[in-house]
C-alpha cells in the first residue's frame, strides 16, 4: 500500500488533480484581493533591495505586497523538495521527435535536467555566447513582462481566471513568441 502512494506521488500529477489545486488557490487569491504573478514578487523583491532609490516604478509599499515572498519561498522550496525527494530519476521525459531536434542543435539527446549544461553549465555560461544568451533572455523577460503589464503566470493564470481581456492578448503572444523563439530563432543560436 505504501509503495502504490509513494509511486503516484513520484508521477507527475494529473490534470484533474493539479488543475483544481491551482482554481483553489486562485479562488482564495481573488477572495482576499490579490493577484499571483512571479514579476510582481520580483518588483517587491526590488523595492525591499532599495531600487525605489533609483527608479520610481521601485516605490511603493512593498510591506503590503510581502505576502507574495512567501510564493516564491514556496516556489524554491517546493521545486527543492520536487526533484530532490518526489523524482525517481533526474532526467526530463521528453519524445523522441525532441531529443532528435535537441541532439541536431549540439544538446544532449535525453535531457538530463531541467537547466541544460549547454546553456546553463558553468562552461557555457563563462562563454562570451552563453553570457550574451543569458543577458540578452534576461533583458527580454524583464522588458516583456513590464511591457505585457505582468509575466506568464500572472496574465497565463491569475488574469484568464479574472476574465481579463488584456491577459488572454498577452498570453496569446506569450504562446507565440515562445512558437517563434522554438522553431526559428533557437536552432540559428546552437
Amino acid at each position: 500500500m505504501l509503495m502504490q502512494f509513494l509511486d503516484v506521488i513520484y508521477e507527475p500529477w494529473p490534470w484533474y488533480v493539479a488543475g483544481p489545486l491551482i482554481a483553489g488557490i486562485m479562488f482564495l487569491l481573488i477572495y482576499f484581493g490579490k493577484e499571483f504573478g512571479m514579476s510582481s514578487t520580483m518588483r517587491t523583491m526590488c523595492s525591499v533591495a532599495g531600487a525605489g532609490k533609483i527608479a520610481d516604478f521601485f516605490r511603493f509599499d512593498w510591506k503590503k505586497e510581502r505576502w507574495n515572498l512567501l510564493v516564491v519561498l514556496g516556489a524554491i522550496v517546493g521545486g527543492y523538495v520536487s526533484a530532490n525527494f518526489l523524482t525517481k530519476t533526474p532526467g526530463v521525459d521528453i519524445s523522441a521527435a525532441t531529443s532528435e531536434s535537441l541532439e541536431k542543435m549540439g544538446f544532449a539527446g535525453k535531457a538530463e535536467s531541467f537547466l541544460p549544461p549547454e546553456i546553463f553549465g558553468m562552461e557555457a555560461i563563462s562563454s562570451p555566447k552563453g553570457l550574451a544568451i543569458l543577458i540578452t533572455g534576461g533583458f527580454l523577460v524583464g522588458f516583456g513582462s513590464r511591457y505585457a503589464g505582468g509575466c506568464t503566470s500572472g496574465h497565463a493564470i491569475s488574469g484568464l481566471s479574472n476574465l481579463q481581456w488584456p491577459s488572454l492578448q498577452a498570453s496569446l503572444g506569450f504562446f507565440a513568441g515562445g512558437l517563434i523563439m522554438t522553431h526559428f530563432i533557437l536552432p540559428y543560436l546552437f
